[in-house]
C-alpha cells in the first residue's frame, strides 16, 4: 500500500511517501520556513523524484495535531486538496504517536513533547519493545514540571523525542531519572513516522478530516478570558 504522509505540524516540514513499510522517498527540512509556501512544492518533488502519480496513492496520511495551529491547519488543508478530486481516503494521526517511530530499535519509554509555551508541553508516552510501539497515555498539555513529577515512576529507559524534547532535557537534569535525549536525526516529527504510524488506522473521508488541538488558539483563549471577565 502506497502512503503519501505530510507533517507540518511544527517549525520542521516533512513529506514521505512509503509503500508498506519501505521507503520510496522522503523529504525533510528544519528552516522555520512558512509551510504555505513550502509544503506543496515538497509534496510535488518527492512524487516527482519517485515517480509516482497522485492517482498512484492508496491513502494520504498527515499530522492532524497537536502542534502549532497554523501547521496543522495548513497540512489538513494541503490534504484536503488533493484528496478531494481524486476521492482519497485519509488517515489523522497523532503528531505525538508519529515520534517513537524514529527510535523504533530502542526498547525503551518513549516521551513525545512538543514546546507548547508557557512552561507547558504536548506529551504522550509511549513504550516501544521489539519495534512495537505501545501507548500509555493519551495525548495531553501539561506543565513541564508535572510531566517531571509523573516520570520518576518509570523504572525503564526514557528517551526524549520531539521539538520540545531539548527544554525537557535541560529542565530534567537534576532528576534521578534514566532519562536520554535522542540525536539530532531521530528527534524531530517527520512524515516517515507518520505514513508507519497511519498503517494500521481507519481511513476517513476528506471532508470528515479535521485538525486535532488540545487547546484553544491563544486568540480564542484571550477572547475567552475577556468574555467571563464580563459576566
Amino acid at each position: 500500500m502506497k502512503v503519501l504522509a505530510l507533517d507540518s505540524s511544527a517549525k520542521a516540514c516533512s513529506v514521505a511517501i512509503t509503500d508498506d513499510n519501505r521507503i520510496l522517498g522522503s523529504f525533510f527540512i528544519n528552516t522555520a520556513l512558512t509551510h504555505s509556501q513550502t509544503l506543496v512544492p515538497m509534496i510535488d518533488s518527492v512524487l516527482k523524484s519517485t515517480n509516482t502519480a497522485l492517482e498512484d496513492i492508496d491513502r494520504i496520511a498527515v499530522s492532524a495535531g497537536p502542534g502549532s495551529f497554523t501547521g496543522v491547519r495548513i497540512g489538513v488543508s494541503a490534504v484536503k486538496g488533493i484528496a478531494m478530486p481524486l476521492n482519497k481516503p485519509c488517515v489523522s494521526v497523532s503528531t505525538l504517536e508519529s515520534m517513537p517511530y524514529n527510535v523504533i530499535d530502542c526498547d525503551c519509554i518513549v516521551c513525545a513533547v512538543m514546546d507548547a509555551r508557557c512552561n507547558q508541553v504536548y506529551n504522550a508516552l509511549f513504550d516501544v519493545t521489539n519495534r512495537e510501539v505501545t501507548r500509555l497515555c493519551d495525548d495531553r498539555a501539561l506543565s513541564i514540571l508535572d510531566l517531571a513529577e509523573e516520570l520518576k515512576s518509570y523504572k525503564s529507559k526514557i528517551v526524549l523525542v520531539g521539538d520540545g524534547a531539548e527544554l525537557c532535557y535541560d529542565s530534567f537534569k537534576e532528576l534521578s531519572i534514566d532519562i536520554s535525549l535522542a540525536a539530532e536525526n531521530q528527534r524531530y516529527q517527520n512524515a516517515v513516522g507518520v505514513a508507519l504510524a497511519s498503517k494500521d488506522k481507519e481511513s476517513i473521508s476528506a471532508a470528515k478530516l479535521l485538525p486535532a488541538y488540545l487547546r484553544l488558539p491563544q486568540a480564542e483563549r484571550e477572547l475567552k478570558k475577556k468574555t467571563e471577565g464580563k459576566q
